[in-house]
């Protein structure tokens, strides 16, 4: 077999780096950008970076943003007083394309996950606790994913958030345990956000 050149390799070995791409996918990608013109590379390389330098975290929700808050965060068409919990900036995704939910977000940044050496201070909890206080939140939705580690990071924010007073309401089971949100269809979404009951 020929030898791949050392910047190809490179190439190939970084984006196979990326989630859920292996090496074969890796190397057809790696040589279609070869097969692109400079310009095409070009683009690509730029918003790569602008990424990198113009996208923060929103300072309200912790979802991504390009300036202090997010695009969800800054619609006054939104209801203040619902609060979506998730794990990641990912799951918002495909809650948003549901179209069932109208409320504002929390993106945690994780779960509970003792294997992982992730604890209850390594989540966004006093910042969510501060928002559903000052913000006057009547209803707290948590959409974390039907893991163990999922469900028990559930169970920790209606313990935290009981003494607030808010309503803390789960998901329906309609997302298959197991699985990840941002897998699943808007349909499913839709159903679990309207069939969600008390912690």
């Amino acid at each position: 077999m020929a030898s791949i050149p050392p910047t190809l390799q490179t190439l190939i070995d970084e984006l196979s780096r990326l989630p859920g791409v292996g090496k074969k996918s890796a190397q057809r990608m790696a040589l279609h950008l070869l097969r692109q013109p400079r310009e095409k590379s070009q683009t690509l390389a730029d918003a790569l970076l602008a990424v990198k330098d113009r996208l923060s975290l929103c300072r309200r929700c912790f979802n991504i943003a390009e300036g202090d808050q997010c695009p969800i965060c800054s619609d006054a068409r939104r209801d203040p007083q619902t609060i979506c919990v998730v794990e990641q900036s990912s799951d918002i995704l495909p809650l948003e394309k549901s179209g069932a939910f109208r409320g504002l977000y929390h993106v945690l940044g994780g779960v509970l996950s003792p294997l992982d050496h992730q604890g209850s201070d390594d989540l966004r909890l006093a910042e969510l606790i501060g928002r559903v206080k000052d913000e006057n939140v009547r209803e707290v939705i948590v959409a974390t994913n039907p893991t163990t580690e999922g469900e028990a990071t559930a169970l920790l924010i209606a313990q935290v958030l009981k003494p607030t007073g808010a309503r803390v309401t789960r998901i329906a089971r309609g997302v298959p345990v197991g699985s990840d949100l941002e897998f699943a269809d808007e349909a499913t979404l839709s159903r679990a956000l309207e069939g969600r009951g008390e912690i």
